[in-house]
């Protein structure tokens, strides 16, 4: 007898032009696997009444450093400049293996009540070979789909970042992706978070996309942001050492060339947009837009809970807000009409669910509600006051919903958050990150005392 789970009668925006929209429908779910979404479905099943709500893909996140969730809001006026010294040289050398499960337990967790599904965990904090697993023991607990990338030790700004000539352990990650992502069709797939030109010396850089093509897995690497990487030209570096490829996620890309844009077009890349860090830590304007104007599928993500807040409806609404800001303000001023391309509300729906499968690789398992895929599905509440009455569900999502209206979540067929409430220990998760925050600030203040 399969496992059966039953949605009905919600409001369903499945994000699949050939399955569309259905104003009551139901979703069945066999196995883990969506196999029917329909206006009406008998099946002897599990049944969850949707009534009232809107049924939607997961979101994707596709870059968020989690092992920062320890250390929350503890940047709010931050700039990228101060996150180098504040975080990165501050508090990233302090941490512990138990620091990173804390806090990848507790973030991962956070993204499930977000409705966040799908997640890449841009792990730039294994200081030792215990951090890593760490770090996957937290995800794989917490029952999320993600990919963890495999980042740099961040013990030293200027040994990691300034000119480093040390690359990531290749046999570390090597016995990683041995030991846990043998398969690349589990729950949890790997990828290589890089740190790049600009940061690193040229041989670095090399030896680290050779790395990633050895073992197959992609890359993700921050690109073009601020008043220091915008001007690293990172894509012309890495074109002209050979390394521009399809397998390579670009994060932020805020101050592209017109010539990077088109380098990463023609190359297969795929782009990561962070619209609330970029506008308010000086990365520059997200360029979600620009991203679309030449092809790319843009998606969106968190980055950093240090400074912003750790959900998917702040992201599209940054983003969705600051390029219409744009567009309109650059038509006033040169006296035209504002283009029949501006960004709407149901786009960064599809922004923030299609386009983000789409930037994990997971694409074929996520992202939509197709029949065949995998079943990661959200339901929002259209009854809070905050959402109703709905006139244009996928702008109730991305323009009126917010995290307390996630009222169930569910990845790979199993339920995560019920009626509002997770289904996880999260008086322990939260225990637990705690417990790390006043470790970190202790340790802080005996560094700095020292």
């Amino acid at each position: 007898m399969p496992d059966r789970i039953l949605l009905r009668a919600g409001h369903v925006l499945s994000m699949d032009p050939a399955v569309g929209d259905l104003p009551q429908g139901d979703v069945l779910i066999e196995d883990g696997k969506i196999t029917a979404v329909e206006p009406d479905i008998g099946a002897d099943a599990e049944v969850l009444d949707m009534t009232g709500r809107i049924v939607i893909p997961g979101f994707v996140d596709t870059h968020r450093h989690t092992w920062e969730a320890s250390i929350r809001n503890v940047a709010p006026d931050a700039t990228l400049d101060d996150y180098f010294v504040d975080i990165l040289d501050s508090f990233a050398p302090l941490y512990t293996p138990e620091d990173v499960y804390a806090a990848n337990l507790a973030g991962s967790l956070e993204c499930l009540s977000a409705g966040i599904t799908t997640l890449v965990d841009w792990s730039h904090i294994n200081n030792t070979p215990a951090h890593p697993d760490a770090a996957i023991q937290a995800l794989t607990e917490t029952g999320i789909r993600a990919q963890y990338a495999y980042g740099s030790a961040n013990t030293s700004l200027a040994d990691y970042w300034f000119d480093s000539k040390i690359a990531v352990p290749g046999d570390d990650v090597r016995r990683i992706r041995s030991a846990y992502f043998s398969s690349d069709d589990g729950l949890l797939t790997m990828g290589l978070a890089t740190r790049g030109p600009g940061f690193c010396t040229n041989d670095v850089v090399t030896a680290e996309w050779a790395l990633a093509r050895e073992l197959g897995i992609p890359i993700t690497v921050h690109v073009a942001m601020g008043r220091l990487a915008g001007r690293f030209g990172m894509v012309k570096q890495l074109q002209g050492l050979g390394l521009l490829g399809p397998d390579t996620t670009y994060v932020h890309c805020c101050y592209f060339s017109e010539e990077e844009w088109q380098l990463v077009a023609d190359s297969g890349g795929t782009v990561s947009i962070a619209p609330q860090v970029e506008e308010q830590m000086g990365h520059g304007w997200p360029p979600v837009m620009k991203a679309i104007e030449y092809g790319l599928r843009p998606s969106l993500s968190i980055d950093v809970v240090t400074t912003v807040p750790g959900d998917m409806f702040t992201q599209i609404r940054a983003a969705f807000g600051a390029e219409r800001a744009r567009v309109n303000a650059d038509c006033w001023k040169a006296n035209l009409p504002v283009p029949e391309t501006m960004l709407t509300a149901r786009q960064m729906l599809e922004i923030a669910t299609r386009n983000g499968a789409h930037v994990a690789g997971v694409e074929d398992r996520t992202g939509s509600l197709t029949p065949g895929k995998r079943a990661d599905v959200v339901a929002i509440d259209a009854t809070a006051l905050n959402v109703a009455p709905v006139h244009d569900a996928a702008a109730a999502v991305t323009l009126s919903a917010d995290v307390s209206n996630v009222d169930t979540v569910i990845v790979d067929g199993v339920i995560r958050k019920r009626a509002g409430r997770l289904v996880a220990d999260v008086d322990r998760a939260r225990r637990l990150v705690q417990e790390s925050r006043d470790r970190l600030l202790a340790a802080k203040e005996a560094k700095s005392a020292a």
